[in-house]
């Protein structure tokens, strides 16, 4: 699964990345914290987690011209279908499994047609240790740090929805909660040392059939849902801080000193450390 990331990048060089043509990360949704998020939408996040508002790329209309436009914009993390009755059910639907999307009445229409790309600078992954306990003697989770090994930003495929609050004013643009989902495959080897569900990471040249929306027969991106490409990540382990989701800042992402390491597996030799 991927339950928590880095969405570290700056905007500007999001647009440039990706081949935004419209930023509308400032357009006004709402949103379904209890306290302003923090940091703010929008600047670089060292740990976002569900409910936050995060960047995603998509392809829709633009009501200025009609033409098919990618944009970037701020959508909460924890899809919540247009049928829902209470908006808090994202909270339980921040991943979704690549190989029942087209099972699931929660993702099935958005995989025809609302399909998005999330930014990242990497996701962390949190292993079960096959030796240590901790206090209460279950086993010890170490956080790892899963970023490309190239350096380059993440393209993790998701898919977005819709939902309006009812309650609120027919011209209140507020009332809209947009969300996104994650998309999950197996593990790769090595990754599946920590943790045996990885994103669904996209390369740049599948990017522009995943994000169009008028291909809306999901047979036509069957073999992107099944993508891999073994060997594109590096993985190592980081300090405790990044368990809680108050902690923020590019020190979550140091590697771990090693007197920390306590029954450890590494990834790519299989050894247990400390």
């Amino acid at each position: 699964m991927c339950g928590r990331y880095a969405a570290s990048g700056d905007l500007s060089e999001l647009v440039e990345e990706f081949d935004i043509e419209l930023d509308r990360h400032d357009e006004p949704t709402a949103s379904l914290l209890k306290n302003p998020q923090d940091p703010p939408a929008g600047a670089p996040d060292w740990n976002m987690a569900p409910t936050k508002q995060a960047p995603v790329v998509l392809t829709r209309s633009d009501p200025d011209s009609g033409e098919q436009r990618r944009q970037l914009r701020l959508l909460t993390w924890g899809l919540v279908p247009s049928w829902a009755k209470d908006p808090s059910v994202g909270a339980r639907m921040i991943n979704a499994r690549a190989d029942t999307l087209a099972d699931k009445p929660a993702f099935a229409r958005a995989l025809a047609a609302r399909r998005a790309l999330v930014p990242a600078q990497g996701w962390y992954e949190w292993q079960a240790s096959p030796t240590a306990v901790d206090a209460k003697g279950k086993p010890r989770k170490q956080p790892f740090f899963i970023h490309r090994g190239d350096g380059t930003t993440l393209a993790m495929a998701g898919l977005y929805e819709f939902w309006r609050d009812k309650s609120a004013p027919a011209d209140d643009p507020a009332a809209w909660v947009v969300s996104f989902t994650i998309i999950t495959t197996e593990a790769e080897p090595g990754l599946d040392r920590i943790h045996d569900r990885q994103p669904l990471v996209l390369e740049p040249e599948d990017w522009k059939r995943w994000l169009d929306p008028s291909l809306t027969d999901p047979e036509g991106v069957a073999d992107l849902l099944s993508y891999a490409a073994p060997g594109r990540f590096a993985a190592y382990p980081v300090g405790r801080g990044v368990n809680s989701n108050r902690n923020n800042g590019p020190g979550l992402i140091l590697p771990a000193a090693p007197a920390e390491l306590i029954g450890v597996v590494d990834p790519m030799t299989g050894e247990v450390i400390g």
